[in-house]
């Protein structure tokens, strides 16, 4: 459990179902993810972070607000699939709800710095459609600069879709963040 000063970022639940279920019939926040989501895709969803933190003991977190336990969507880091095979990738998605309010930058450094704190790796990667200005921008925000040369179609959406092509951004490990390997 990461902790900051307005959020907690946890493990799944089960009660979180219905909150993330909700989620995934937002037109706003599913503007630039794709399709509405049925409640067996958000189920599965959540059923796959939670496999994802049993093998690698991190996965794309729950974000709760602490002041009043609000479900307010996800953040976290995955060990990257195509085409960010052998990559970390940080990712988040807040009801709309909760955004413009600086939820999305907090969680999202808080993972960051659990990140370099954890694993080994030496950057972090973060993936979005060039229109989601949004997320590109927290992106920036973050201190990510985007691998204008990387821009990719991603696999997982449809050939003719708007959503196909992706734009890349890496974060390097701050050079006052070194990794220990704490296992002895």
């Amino acid at each position: 459990m990461i902790e900051t000063e307005r959020l907690i970022v946890r493990p799944w639940r089960d009660d979180d179902r219905t909150a993330y279920a909700a989620m995934g019939q937002d037109p706003a926040l599913m503007r630039y993810l794709g399709p509405l989501e049925a409640r067996a895709q958000t189920d599965a969803a959540i059923d796959r972070m939670m496999a994802i933190e049993a093998a690698n003991g991190y996965c794309f977190w729950a974000v709760e607000r602490r002041i009043d336990a609000a479900f307010l969507g996800f953040c976290g880091l995955l060990p990257g699939k195509e085409p960010l095979v052998g990559l970390i990738e940080i990712g988040w998605r807040l009801g709309s709800g909760y955004w413009r309010q600086g939820y999305a930058l907090e969680a999202a450094q808080a993972c960051l710095d659990w990140g370099w704190a954890n694993l080994p790796d030496p950057s972090i990667h973060a993936i979005t459609v060039a229109a989601n200005k949004a997320s590109w921008g927290l992106m920036e925000r973050l201190g990510m600069q985007r691998l204008h040369d990387q821009d990719f179609d991603h696999p997982g959406v449809p050939d003719g879709s708007p959503l196909k092509r992706h734009i890349l951004y890496r974060l390097d490990r701050p050079t006052d963040r070194p990794f220990v390997n704490h296992i002895t």
